[in-house]
């Protein structure tokens, strides 16, 4: 398909989400290191880490349930961007201050923000391509759309690498800050290719009002959020868990009661959503573990020493730490080593050189530095492949078509979840490799895992968005959107939960055996109920 027949639109909201999602990947890729760091930031456990990672991006993703709502009813998408965008630059450029008061706060605008950002530029684009010429290339369109998110994932965490080398953590998030308001400003300039498109839904008289709402989903959730926090022991892991699960009940409820007490005419279309709403849960469980467990490898059992002919290169762009060899913190530091400094406990990392062999430690003198590429560059292997494979699923899918092939978007879903779990297999072989974290294992097995998870993700998150567009009814697709996102925001909670259970699998294998089966389980439930999805999705489509 020609670049000329998608709408004008289409790149300016393409450009906006690149720089929103430079932005947040900057950030999220250097989240849980920053947390970890004992010198520079909080001290924290991996346990703890993950715990708040997990509780972060699970927040990210439930407001926009609220954001979506708010569009449809009220502000209108495109007033709703430019607030959510805002709110965002300025959480990522307070993070800059080191004090927890002020990542707490940083955090909140964050996760306000995307909610008012993140479910109504996804539905803007949806509008613009419900006129009757673009209808065809609608599905063409959000893979394009998203290939933008990973553009910007790609290159940020390079300048993520740099300012942190020369920097600082500080400088990193500022410059996060900064690729999100260069996304509100394209967004401005192109405000005249999607004004059209922006257009509050007529009310159905089925519907409850907007203050309704507000009070027995957004009051209720409070209180149940409450309760689980104030549980005598843990039930899920940690409070915050339990008061993230627990106040996610009544908006389970809400989709549920929107579901029975919908017309006739809709039930199967709202029916056909929430099923797949409910089994993708898994796979963002298993995918956003890739800025806490999976960072954690990278971090701890990827060789990521530069190449001898690479180092003065590398080293010139900042684009590598500087690590010193001591043999005598190589002997003592153990991975649940606590040390005590200025009388609080915290966690003391293990050396670069800890799981390293034997005999390459012997070729290093007390004292010799080396250059390792930072861990958050590993964050880009991700987006790089979204890049390369886009281009190369959808003319899969295309060549499939012109045989008179045509794959379902629930049937998309269904085979993405399915490769997903092959990615997890791909790290029981790193473990294997690795001789269970004893050595360092080679980056291609990490490189190789993100590739298969790739192409697993796009058959399913794209599609995700593009079957919100699709079936939902006009005036609920903001709101339907938001559901969207509540799955992906309890999958991003409990991948934090997952990972913080990382440290109690001795054989960390298992704990990847653990993902395939959840991912697998996953998408034989959703293979099991293809045809009657097909069905729905075949009438209304």
């Amino acid at each position: 398909m020609s670049k000329q027949q998608h709408p004008k639109a289409l790149n300016y909201l393409f450009f906006t989400e690149m720089w929103e999602r430079f932005g947040y990947y900057l950030m999220i890729g250097i989240f849980t290191l920053y947390l970890k760091d004992v010198k520079s930031g909080f001290s924290m456990t991996e346990e703890e880490a993950s715990d708040l990672y997990g509780t972060f991006i699970a927040f990210v993703f439930l407001t926009p349930f609220i954001g979506g709502l708010l569009a449809d009813r009220v502000l209108g998408y495109r007033k709703s961007i430019v607030i959510g965008g805002l709110l965002m630059g300025l959480g990522y450029t307070l993070m800059s201050v080191h004090s927890i008061t002020m990542l707490y706060i940083s955090m909140t605008l964050i996760v306000l923000g995307n909610g008012f950002f993140k479910p109504n530029i996804s539905t803007l684009l949806g509008n613009v391509y419900n006129d009757d010429k673009y209808k065809g290339l609608k599905d063409a369109g959000y893979n394009i759309f998203y290939m933008g998110i990973n553009v910007g994932a790609f290159i940020c965490n390079f300048f993520g690498a740099v300012l942190y080398n020369i920097m600082g953590w500080g400088a990193a998030f500022i410059a996060a800050g900064i690729g999100m308001f260069v996304g509100v400003v394209i967004f401005l300039i192109g405000t005249k290719n999607y004004k059209h498109a922006d257009v509050i839904k007529p009310v159905n008289s089925n519907d409850m009002s907007l203050i309704r709402i507000l009070s027995i989903i957004l009051l209720p959730s409070v209180v149940f959020g409450l309760i689980g926090f104030n549980l005598p022991e843990p039930f899920i892991g940690s409070h915050t868990t339990d008061a993230f699960l627990f106040g996610c009940i009544p908006v389970v409820f809400f989709y549920i009661n929107l579901y029975i007490r919908s017309p006739k005419e809709e039930k199967s279309q709202i029916g056909a959503m929430l099923t797949i709403f409910a089994v993708v849960v898994a796979f963002w469980a298993v995918f956003k573990q890739n800025g806490s467990t999976l960072n954690t490898w990278a971090d701890r059992y990827t060789d990521r020493e530069v190449p001898a002919s690479m180092v003065s290169t590398v080293k010139s762009i900042k684009l590598a730490e500087e690590i010193t060899y001591k043999k005598d913190s190589v002997a003592l530091l153990d991975e649940k080593f606590r040390v005590i400094e200025k009388g609080k406990k915290v966690y003391d990392y293990p050396n670069y050189f800890k799981n390293t062999d034997s005999s390459y430690r012997a070729q290093l003198s007390e004292g010799q530095t080396i250059y390792a590429f930072n861990t958050n560059l590993f964050q880009s292997v991700n987006p790089f492949w979204v890049v390369l494979l886009t281009p190369l699923v959808v003319a899969f899918f295309t060549w499939l078509t012109s045989k008179g092939i045509i794959v379902s978007t629930p049937s998309k879903i269904a085979w993405g979840l399915f490769i997903s779990a092959l990615s997890c297999l791909v790290m029981v072989g790193a473990v294997y490799a690795s001789q269970n974290g004893m050595i360092k294992s080679s980056p291609w097995w990490f490189v190789s895992s993100y590739a298969v998870i790739t192409i697993g993700e796009l058959f399913l998150s794209p599609m995700g968005l593009s079957l919100v567009s699709k079936l939902s009814p006009s005036r609920l697709t903001s709101l339907m959107m938001g559901g969207w996102f509540l799955a992906t925001s309890i999958g991003n909670k409990l991948s934090g939960v997952l990972s913080s259970l990382w440290d109690t699998y001795d054989d960390k294998a298992n704990f990847f055996w653990v993902n395939t089966l959840l991912l697998g389980l996953a998408a034989l439930v959703l293979f099991a109920m293809l045809k009657n999805l097909n069905k729905t999705f075949n009438k209304y489509s």
